[in-house]
């Protein structure tokens, strides 16, 4: 039996969710355009939003951001995750080591979600942020998760979901992904090669629950110039390491593969 939705929370959502893919900042006529909805409609629940401090406007604009209220929730979300908490530790002591930046994200459903940041020390800041969300066919993240799903699975996101092409070197041929993710399988660990963004290149490792799901990854991101042929391989021991400790911490005890 199919669940009744209720649309003005459907529509409130996707207002929220636009601000993820669009501009920091929205007028009422750009929020109105984009979604397809009168400018009354999106008024009257843009004003509710506000009220309840899920959103803020700018008084020297008038244009609406993200408000206080979905930071706090995040917040605290982010603490109450035991993989965050888990991995805080171990993912510091990696960026210590490589001096490179490292991502953990979590997989929802089709797409990923970055739940932590820690950046390495160098001044070129790498263009992602707690809360951002990522494709799965074309980033290391994604390709560390997706190769240790089912065949079901993996052929489900890759034939229904839309393979975005972000550079030149995005792969959005499913047989050449399929090929990366039997890569991963063999040498547990995926790499993003300019796919997401030009000049970044990311090495990623899978994170095991205690049931042995695949449920989230870690990389290291860094651009291309610094991953040179004698640093890659001790960036992917490293972040081999790091997703081989979460695993262990979370209750995975077939780690054998993951060395």
């Amino acid at each position: 039996m199919t669940e009744r939705l209720i649309q003005s929370v459907e529509r409130a959502a996707d207002i929220l969710e636009l601000f993820l893919v669009s501009k920091p900042e929205l007028s009422v006529k750009e929020i109105s355009e984009q979604l397809g909805l009168s400018k009354s409609t999106v008024h009257g629940l843009i004003k509710t939003l506000e009220h309840r401090g899920y959103l803020q406007q700018n008084s020297e604009d008038l244009k609406y951001r993200l408000g206080l209220k979905l930071f706090e929730l995040g917040f605290f979300i982010g603490n109450h995750l035991d993989i965050v908490k888990i991995a805080q530790p171990i993912i510091k002591e990696t960026v210590e080591k490589l001096k490179e930046t490292v991502h953990l994200v979590i997989r929802q459903q089709d797409e990923l979600i970055y739940v932590e940041k820690v950046e390495g020390p160098h001044q070129l800041r790498i263009s992602s942020h707690v809360g951002k969300t990522a494709p799965i066919h074309c980033t290391g993240v994604g390709k560390a998760i997706l190769a240790y799903q089912d065949e079901k699975e993996v052929d489900r996101i890759l034939s229904t979901g839309k393979l975005e092409s972000f550079t030149e070197f995005t792969v959005t041929d499913i047989n050449e992904i399929k090929k990366q993710l039997d890569f991963t399988r063999e040498h547990g660990y995926s790499m993003d090669d300019e796919e997401i963004e030009l000049g970044l290149k990311c090495i990623a490792a899978p994170i095991f629950d205690h049931n042995g799901n695949a449920i989230a990854s870690i990389s290291c991101a860094s651009p291309k110039m610094r991953l040179t042929e004698d640093r890659l391989p001790v960036v992917i021991e490293g972040i081999k390491n790091a997703a081989f400790e979460i695993s262990r911490c979370l209750g995975y005890k077939d780690v054998s593969h993951l060395k």
